[in-house]
């Protein structure tokens, strides 16, 4: 008999929905930022979903065990596989639309060479929409993020746009990720925003600094904690730089370089002293930890494998006192975070 999951259910901004707190993060299940990206490239991201492929097969699987779990808050984005993502995830929802609360994004144009720019441009918003119901196979999409800001387009602009598409009944709630509080504030006085996503673990705690947190709880946002694994790293899963293919995004990422990456395993050994005594993963602690930080934090942990999602719910167990926050903050203080978590040009695109 299948494992079940006892997942608490948390409200999605003032007047959204009640969801699952840990939802699922699809971007893996396509090649392109943890895998090669040269077909999709090369076809200009009009790629087939192929379930007879390994990795499409195993998320295929996840997605289906993902709903007879509970686990029904899912996030993808027209940037993933350059569509393929959202193709795949489609693959599942014809068959469950009613259960699962589906999440896509955009804002991130996928150049040619595997570069990228931003756009927030009110036609450029209405076309991707357009495309991601098609690919999606849906009539509406349940939040749509902007996924990153666009510094050349006032946000009151981007907003409005996406405020007509709610209007249309094509989209049913509105994201900001990657913002800072000033823009969330102007875009929210335009139209309600009920959830910014932005990346929260226990080694990026910058919405806990910049204010952001703050500001999400006072306007009544909820907050989507992406990456609340450190991409894979906050498991003690991978144990050296090489563990990555040289395709692979994170080989490239400062955290993952091997300076950074060895000093970065201290504190993840440190983190094991209290997930052994919680009887839990350090993956599961670190998805606790982000939990108990507020009531209106989601986490949207990815993976394309049963195993690591059956894994990441079993986080919902997972019961953290002040006294176990305190001492894996005091871990944080007395060791450190080696490494910015993106690189130079990524981080030119976040917090604007």
């Amino acid at each position: 008999m299948a494992q079940s999951f006892d997942i608490p259910k948390r409200q999605l901004g003032r007047n959204g929905p009640l969801l699952p707190a840990i939802g699922l993060g699809c971007m893996s299940m396509s090649p392109g930022f943890y895998s090669d990206n040269t077909k999709f490239l090369e076809a200009k991201g009009n790629v087939p979903v192929d379930e007879n492929d390994e990795m499409t097969a195993s998320a295929l699987a996840t997605l289906k065990r993902a709903v007879e779990s509970g686990c029904v808050f899912w996030d993808t984005s027209n940037a993933y596989g350059m569509g393929h993502n959202e193709k795949l995830i489609a693959r599942v929802l014809k068959e469950h639309r009613d259960k699962v609360f589906i999440c896509t994004k955009f804002g991130i144009r996928v150049l040619p060479d595997g570069g990228y720019t931003v756009c927030g441009e009110p036609d450029y918003i209405r076309q991707c929409c357009e495309e991601s119901l098609a690919r999606l196979g849906v009539d509406s999409i349940d939040l749509y993020y902007q996924h990153r800001i666009d510094p050349h387009v006032p946000i009151e602009t981007s907003i409005g746009a996406m405020a007509e598409l709610v209007r249309e009944g094509k989209v049913k709630h509105l994201g900001l990720s990657e913002c800072s509080v000033e823009t969330l504030r102007r875009a929210h006085k335009v139209h309600p925003i009920a959830a910014v996503q932005v990346e929260y673990s226990p080694w990026s705690r910058e919405i806990e600094e910049n204010g952001l947190l703050d500001a999400c709880k006072e306007l009544g946002v909820a907050v989507v904690a992406y990456s609340p694994l450190g991409r894979g790293l906050l498991t003690g899963t991978i144990r050296t730089p090489e563990d990555l293919a040289a395709t692979d995004w994170r080989a490239s990422n400062p955290r993952f370089q091997k300076e950074a990456f060895e000093k970065n395993l201290a504190l993840i050994e440190a983190f094991k002293r209290i997930s052994k005594r919680k009887g839990c993963t350090v993956g599961q602690l670190c998805l606790a930890w982000v939990l108990r930080q507020s009531d209106n934090i989601f986490i949207i942990p990815g993976t394309k494998r049963i195993k690591y999602l059956e894994e990441n719910l079993g986080a919902s167990s997972v019961a953290l006192t002040d006294e176990d926050d305190q001492e894996l903050r005091k871990y944080i203080e007395d060791i450190g975070v080696a490494g910015e978590r993106y690189g130079a040009h990524d981080m030119s695109l976040v917090n604007k």
